[in-house]
């Protein structure tokens, strides 16, 4: 028996829009509640939303099935961390700040056993197994490995057309918000150097074999960047939603409902 196959993986092989949401509670039942949406893929942020290996572990548990693919998006690329969440069942990985063709191919050779890369095959023990049930796991897990990697600096842009000729990178992501502070806009992504600089390398993405990712919340943006090249999009947050649902709904009723 192979390896699960990495459905978004081939969705983004085939050319198909998917449509994410972050999920930043670090909870199950959230982001169980959140699948039942049918988005096509849930970051389970582990950069800015308080997750550890246990909390990314259970909530692959609960999209195990659901149409929800799960993307887990780590701190940092740190090749130990990566190890631990593969092997957890982690298939497709979203690494922040990449700023190089050489730090994209040291992800690349983390995600893969060997003699194709580092990784530890221990799998044996391990849920991505299914605890030794799936026999042809390691010789068949590294074709399912999908890696995403964020751009989101000057250093970034500038070595975006050499990530993208790196052999394992699936997607390159543009984080508009570090981007924006990179550029010195801090906390305005609309600004027009920003945007030019974003419309500029979701183009350049597209163009390549490689799928271009994006967030943004309000829909007309999130239409632009579609417009501009973005094939992975995610278009919400799912803390945002109940904030803000939350604050409208008070708000209502303290002026009188």
């Amino acid at each position: 028996m192979p390896a699960p196959i990495n459905k978004f993986k081939f969705a983004l092989r085939e050319g198909m829009m998917q449509y994410g949401c972050w999920a930043g509670f670090a909870d199950a039942y959230a982001t169980e509640m959140l699948a039942t949406a049918e988005f096509d893929w849930l970051v389970i942020d582990g950069e800015h939303a308080p997750n550890d290996v246990p909390t990314i572990m259970a909530q692959l548990q609960v999209l195990n099935g659901k149409h929800s693919q799960p993307v887990v998006r780590l701190p940092m690329g740190e090749t130990w961390l990566i190890k631990q969440v593969l092997d957890a069942g982690a298939q497709t990985l979203l690494i922040p700040l990449v700023e190089s063709a050489a730090q994209a191919r040291d992800l690349v050779s983390a995600m893969r056993y060997p003699p194709a890369g580092i990784r530890g095959s221990g799998a044996a023990l391990a849920r991505a197994s299914r605890f030794s049930g799936i026999a042809d796991y390691v010789p068949t897990a590294n074709d399912q490995m999908c890696l995403l990697v964020q751009v989101e600096t000057c250093a970034g842009i500038e070595a975006l057309d050499d990530i993208l000729q790196v052999e394992g990178v699936d997607g390159v992501f543009i984080g508009p918000s570090d981007l924006s502070a990179d550029m010195g806009f801090a906390g305005n992504p609309a600004a027009p150097p920003v945007r030019e600089a974003i419309r500029d390398a979701l183009a350049k993405i597209a163009a390549s074999d490689k799928a271009a990712g994006i967030l943004a919340v309000d829909p007309d943006v999130a239409r632009e960047y579609r417009d501009w090249g973005a094939q992975f999009l995610a278009v919400g947050i799912d803390v945002l939603m109940l904030v803000s649902t939350a604050r409208a709904t008070m708000a209502r009723w303290r002026d009188g409902g």
